[in-house]
């Protein structure tokens, strides 16, 4: 099993840069893979990629060092145990508002006894040739993203950034915007103290805050701001 090269840098404190991936395309895949990129991400919350395409898509990165994520609808285990299953090395689990719906989503992301996922042989563990190495290893390297948008996860920042088996808390500045009413304004002071508000917990509790940045400037200012998980 390959290692998770996104986990081992934020655990040593480094940046991982990455991309989303809403069109539902292997060969536009391939290309960005061929780019260097530190992870690439399958969108299925917004995206059209049906699961086929999805493991075409993870499949189009194999001999590159970029690691395979996946969004996945919501936080339910049969969708993230499907991304898992079709070889994602982790899953952004969007609309986390609480810390038990994060304990959740890390419960789902992970085989027994530290989680509910269930054992399938598939294209993840070489369709069961390597299922016994896979299983003994996996629970250490998936990576688990929960997505803060809403006011309510905000408030409950701190608590979410507590839960064991989360790595990061990742923030989309649209949904985050259009829940707290400031569509948009990014600089408006109720937008800014969320987004301090949730990277501050998750430096607190040694998680890595994630965001989308919006062009290269925005990028370097997030990374001079403290994030270190980057979607460009």
């Amino acid at each position: 099993m390959l290692p998770n090269g996104v986990k081992t840098l934020l655990q040593q404190g480094q940046l991982a840069i990455g991309q989303w991936l809403t069109l539902p395309s292997p060969a536009i895949t391939e290309l960005l893979a061929s780019y260097g990129m530190d992870w690439l991400l399958v969108d299925t919350e917004h995206g059209p990629a049906g699961w086929e395409t999805v493991e075409d898509m993870i499949r189009a990165m194999k001999g590159t060092e970029v690691v395979p994520l996946v969004r996945v609808a919501g936080n339910d285990p049969v969708l993230i145990k499907k991304a898992l299953d079709r070889g994602a090395f982790g899953v952004v689990v969007p609309l986390v508002n609480t810390a038990e719906q994060a304990k959740a989503a890390a419960a789902a992301c992970r085989y027994p006894p530290n989680g509910i996922r269930g054992v399938a042989g598939g294209r993840a563990n070489r369709y069961g040739v390597d299922l016994v190495k896979y299983v003994a290893e996996w629970n250490q390297r998936v990576l688990v993203i929960c997505q803060l948008e809403t006011r309510e996860a905000v408030q409950n920042a701190e608590s979410i950034a507590t839960v064991p088996g989360i790595d990061v808390l990742f923030i989309g500045p649209n949904d985050l915007s259009a829940n707290l009413d400031r569509f948009r304004k990014f600089e408006d002071p109720e937008f800014t103290h969320a987004v301090d508000r949730i990277l501050q917990a998750a430096r607190a509790h040694r998680k890595a805050a994630g965001i989308m940045a919006a062009g290269a400037d925005d990028t370097l200012a997030r990374v001079d701001q403290g994030f270190r998980f980057i979607s460009v």
